[in-house]
């Protein structure tokens, strides 16, 4: 079924009382979606009607970001003409790059790439044409240019210089190149690609919803990406996993991980990387990342990294199921902290690398909003709320002159 606004009916009630499940707009529709869906109480991610779990085992993030855009599977010919896309369109404009040698060094660097969009904006000649093509070509270079934003910045930020595309290697293989500046290692390439993959989509999560809500205000492509970037900055949101390694740091000495997590959660602390907004059992993406870090643990002689984790998940869980919470299990962010840092990552960079994923799913939902053909033309989304008044009262405060106010 083709996108289409539908708000849920809420029963009429007294201002401020009876809306606590709305609240954040939790368990309301508001729209329809060809592009993803998530069943969180079975723990199914869905892509475009494929299973996350065959996506993940099969595709590569080339061919599933062209799913995400297209609605269907690439042939062999249309796989190498859009991956051929991606790779001419690497490039970032010079004056961007410049702009990064301004920048105060500890700028952080999801909001270095937030700014980087509207900049990447000013150098689009297709920035204010809506044709559906020109959407999709906006996409692709929205997808190869957040990647190399990310590497540009990290080197500049270190005085180095940022490092051309290596147009041989897959979009995860030049990523950590042009991070790094060392050819990667293949499997390694490979593991932050199926990571990629796990990313890349996921309904109508807090920074998709801001991408398709800008959008719907007929704003351009580039201004719904910035949007989604800024949703995706917030620790409720994308930052978790930076947090799950900074726990991880913390307690690499800790003898007593069960005492550990009894004590946070008895102090009403989180533990991060536990528990999902929508999953009512473990994240399908989680399971990928955990067998990811053991592997790469053990090729790395970081095993650390997988025992600790795993010790964190189990005490958590057993401890959360005493205490009535059975559906807190871990998320994408647990074990994907892990793997990043093993991949030699920083800690600031594992949510950018994410809306390095994210932004393929970003554009694919800003198309699906620009052309709801249901519709006949996008609708504007405009919430209504209720206002509950101040020390006044609903019925409003009389003004009064500054020199008489108490």
């Amino acid at each position: 079924m083709a996108m289409k606004a539908k708000m849920r009916e809420i029963p009429q009630q007294k201002p401020g009382e009876g809306r606590t499940k709305n609240i954040g707009l939790r368990g309301v529709t508001v729209a329809d979606t060809k592009i993803s869906d998530v069943d969180g109480e079975n723990g199914i991610l869905i892509y475009r009607g494929y299973r996350i779990e065959e996506l993940a085992e099969n595709s590569t993030f080339e061919e599933t970001a062209y799913l995400l855009l297209n609605d269907a599977l690439p042939t062999a010919g249309q796989l190498k003409g859009f991956s051929s896309r991606l790779v001419e369109a690497r490039r970032i404009p010079l004056f961007v790059l410049e702009s990064f040698k301004r920048l105060p060094a500890q700028a952080r660097p999801m909001d270095v790439l937030q700014a980087s969009i509207s900049l990447l904006a000013m150098a689009d000649a297709e920035l204010t044409l809506e044709t559906r093509d020109a959407n999709v070509s906006k996409a692709i270079r929205l997808i190869a240019q957040v990647a190399t934003v990310v590497a540009s910045w990290h080197r500049i930020r270190h005085g180095l210089e940022a490092l051309p595309s290596d147009d041989g290697l897959s979009h995860a293989g030049n990523f950590l190149w042009q991070l790094t500046g060392k050819k990667p290692d293949p499997e390694m390439a490979k593991d932050l690609d199926t990571a990629l993959v796990l990313h890349a989509d996921h309904s109508f999560n807090a920074s998709t919803f801001a991408c398709r809500e800008v959008v719907s205000t007929q704003a351009h492509m580039y201004a719904g990406v910035a949007a989604g970037v800024g949703a995706l900055s917030g620790g409720l949101h994308g930052g978790a996993n930076a947090q799950v390694m900074k726990m991880l740091m913390e307690l690499q000495n800790e003898k007593d991980i069960a005492g550990w997590v009894k004590k946070q959660l008895d102090n009403g602390q989180k533990i991060m990387g536990m528990g999902h907004a929508v999953y009512k059992t473990i994240d399908p993406r989680a399971k990928f990342l955990k067998e990811m870090c053991k592997r790469l643990g053990k090729k790395l002689g970081q095993e650390q990294w997988y025992r600790l984790s795993t010790q964190i998940e189990e005490a958590a869980v057993a401890e959360f199921e005493k205490r009535g919470k059975t559906t807190i299990k871990p998320n994408v962010d647990f074990y994907s902290a892990p793997v990043y840092h093993m991949m030699g990552i920083p800690g600031d960079l594992m949510t950018p690398i994410f809306a390095m994923a994210r932004v393929a799913g970003w554009t694919a939902h800003t198309i699906e909003e620009k052309f709801a053909e249901a519709q006949g033309k996008p609708a504007l989304y405009r919430p209504s709320s209720d206002y509950i008044g101040n020390y006044c009262g609903k019925t409003g405060c009389t003004y009064e002159p500054v020199e008489k106010r108490k």
